[in-house]
């Protein structure tokens, strides 16, 4: 075969790649339309980007602030992003980009934001404040700016930051060994009148390791929880990948200072015990309530601690006795799907909440359920009320657009 003919293959069959690829880039555009509730943030799973640690707060002037950060083998897990929305969450919009913030709480605290978390996976304890709604944050450089705690190999999710007893209390973990048998558990708390920003002002708890109870293989992402009695607890996710209903509560002192394990009374039944939650109570019905990855009869006898594709609200009145009221969100595919790692607050009759959420986007859908391709916001209207199982909530009358479905 002569060279030039050999050019005109070549060119040819580039020109015809070329435009292959963009036809298949043409024709592959997202489709969100059957995404459950309103879409915060999108990252395909071919980005290598994955979306984490949901968190949320709401400002003195009505506005909601969401937060999430980035996992994935196309990331160096240490960004997390800001999110507004003026609407209650009907639309959003993206104020910024912190580096070196990671799995960190949202709260509110005499009117000014704050996000309290690590530096990166495994990194320092480091908070930051904002004035501003979310646009402008300060930087963590020294123990008088927000490093709290400079040595490494800290663990925690977005949990609750719990204001009593003139405090603000909440749970971290250590890393001194393999995940996550090798977490010891603690607490960290400071005056609620204090310099947040000043390491001075924050005292730790002793640091509680896992005791090896099988079939159990450690604790993880606390959260502090003020009891009936006015005690305040620690209560964990316990990983267990066979049936995954347990709990692990945690007594912490009066003082901060010293937190405590019973084995023989400290594992609570908590439906979706397993995977990351949220505990909070509520003053009006005096309930404590959470969205869990309850694993739905329908599931059962897979890897419980990866099936995340149900979304189930609970509540107890003493923490210990938990009942499953509602499945609010479910898909009949555990491996590809999830409504997980959710945080959530109450308003007034209404539940609002940010997932991260692994589910189709007509480009392949996410990496795994896991690997959560969206963030998404969703509102449970008239929570209180809902005392249920169905699964189907499209006929739902109080499910509407930008609320959850």
């Amino acid at each position: 075969m002569s060279n030039a003919k050999k050019r005109f293959l070549v060119t040819g069959l580039g020109l015809w790649c070329a435009l292959s690829l963009f036809g298949c880039a043409e024709s592959r555009q997202p489709d969100q339309t059957r995404v459950p509730g309103v879409i915060v943030a999108h990252s395909p799973a071919s980005s290598g980007v994955y979306l984490g640690s949901p968190a949320l707060a709401v400002l003195p002037g009505g506005e909601y602030v969401a937060s999430l950060d980035y996992f994935g083998p196309g990331t160096e897990m240490n960004t997390n992003s800001i999110y507004r929305s003026s609407d209650q969450g009907t639309t959003w919009s993206k104020l910024t980009e912190i580096k070196g913030q990671f799995w960190s709480s949202l709260f509110v605290h005499r009117g000014m934001l704050y996000v309290l978390g690590t530096s990166k996976r495994y990194g320092s304890i480091v908070i930051r404040r904002s004035t501003d709604g979310g646009a402008t944050w300060t930087t963590p450089t020294d123990h008088s700016t927000g490093l709290l705690r400079s040595d490494s190999m800290y663990h925690c999710a977005p949990v609750p930051v719990v204001q009593n007893r003139g405090r603000l209390w909440r749970a971290f973990e250590k890393q001194t060994g393999e995940w996550p048998s090798g977490f010891q558990a603690l607490v960290l708390s400071a005056p609620a009148e204090a310099d947040l920003l000043s390491a001075e002002s924050w005292t730790s708890s002793n640091g509680l390791v896992w005791g090896g109870w099988e079939p159990c293989k450690g604790w993880l992402e606390g959260n502090v929880v003020v009891t009936p009695e006015g005690t305040l607890v620690n209560i964990l996710r316990v990983h267990e990948r066979v049936r995954g209903g347990k709990a692990a509560m945690m007594t912490l002192s009066e003082d901060g200072t010293t937190l405590s394990f019973d084995p023989a009374t400290g594992f609570i039944d908590f439906p979706g015990g397993c995977k990351k939650f949220t505990i909070r109570r509520d003053d009006v019905s005096g309930l404590y309530w959470s969205l869990t990855n309850w694993v739905h009869p329908d599931d059962e006898g897979g890897d419980v601690e990866r099936t995340r594709n149900t979304l189930a609200l609970i509540s107890s009145s003493d923490l210990r006795h938990w009942l499953i009221r509602s499945v609010l969100l479910h898909s009949p595919d555990p491996r590809q799907t999830g409504f997980q790692y959710v945080d959530w607050l109450i308003e007034e009759d209404d539940l609002i909440a940010v997932s991260r959420t692994a589910y189709d986007d007509g480009l392949g859908g996410a990496h795994n359920s896991h690997d959560a391709n969206y963030l998404t916001f969703h509102r449970v209207r008239g929570f209180r009320l809902r005392d249920d199982l169905t699964t189907d909530r499209t006929s739902d009358p109080s499910v509407e657009p930008g609320g959850l479905r």
